[in-house]
């Protein structure tokens, strides 16, 4: 599955991060992924081939302010 996603958009993952929820927010596409937890604010990073396998759905997507 080669998920459909931009910048701004927020995603729900497979598993939870440690603080609790699944919901990260794009900041960054391409040949990697530069996620933001909407629960605690932590960033990470992951190759375009962890980002598939960890991506569940679309949830919606958050305007630029």
């Amino acid at each position: 599955m080669r998920p459909e996603v931009q910048i701004g958009d927020i995603i729900e993952t497979k598993k939870a991060h440690p603080c609790g929820k699944n919901r990260w927010k794009i900041l960054r596409t391409g040949a990697d992924f530069k996620l933001k937890c909407e629960n605690c604010g932590r960033i990470i990073m992951l190759p375009y081939e962890d980002f598939v396998k960890r991506y569940k759905r679309t949830i919606g997507h958050e305007s630029a302010e």
